[in-house]
């Protein structure tokens, strides 16, 4: 298989089935496997390694945050996208803590959802800038207040020290919302020079995507 693989994680037997039947015709993306709660997600995950899990929020035995925590810290060759109802999973953000990649409103189109997969699978986030910045918005106050580190410990904010002052630009126009293109066009760069940038910055931050380095910026008081 040269496609996607995909492992789905839903209690609801109609949403994994439909799920599958829309991804499967896609033709480059395939659905290796279903999982019913978050204990047989973790489990499918690490005996199948897919690309991409589309993981539920509220399931039994172990809900979906915690699943996605427990794959990631498992170092699987795996992203997560966390599927959820977002006006009435008021803790979906918290998976992106946990490490999943992004997030997707279940009632998001077809071809937004394969899209979002490819997208995540190539090592973006499935996220819209503009919806990142909203959403952390929204979220803001469930922040912890940045303070000073405690003698003998690292500032968390120091790898932003790293930075150069055009990757700070960068990061900059990022945290605003800001896509690659309309960066490009921001700073009188190109977009392959900003993908450039971008990647760099991750790198340098330690996080995984757009998504990450955004909930960095809050966590160490870069943005409020």
């Amino acid at each position: 298989m040269t496609g996607v693989s995909v492992l789905l994680a839903d209690d609801q037997p109609l949403s994994r089935h439909g799920l599958a039947m829309i991804l499967q015709a896609q033709g480059d993306i395939e659905v290796v496997g279903q999982a019913a709660d978050g204990v047989e997600a973790v489990e499918l995950a690490a005996a199948l390694q897919p690309a991409i899990v589309l993981m539920d929020v509220r399931m039994p035995r172990l809900d979906g945050i915690a699943a996605t925590r427990q794959i990631i810290a498992r170092a699987l060759p795996t992203r997560v996208i966390v599927l959820t109802t977002f006006d009435l999973d008021d803790y979906a953000f918290e998976a992106l803590r946990a490490g999943a990649s992004g997030f997707l409103l279940k009632n998001s189109r077809p071809d937004d959802l394969a899209a979002a997969i490819r997208a995540v699978a190539a090592g973006d986030a499935v996220i819209a800038p503009s919806t990142t910045r909203r959403l952390l918005d929204a979220y803001a106050d469930r922040f912890t207040a940045p303070s000073d580190p405690p003698a003998g410990a690292s500032d968390p904010s120091a790898p932003l020290e790293s930075l150069t002052r055009r990757e700070r630009e960068v990061f900059d126009q990022m945290v605003s919302g800001l896509t690659n293109k309309e960066i490009a066009q921001q700073l009188a760069l190109s977009e392959t020079t900003v993908k450039t940038h971008v990647v760099r910055i991750l790198a340098k931050l330690a996080v995984r995507d757009r998504v990450q380095a955004v909930i960095y910026a809050y966590e160490t008081g870069y943005i409020h």
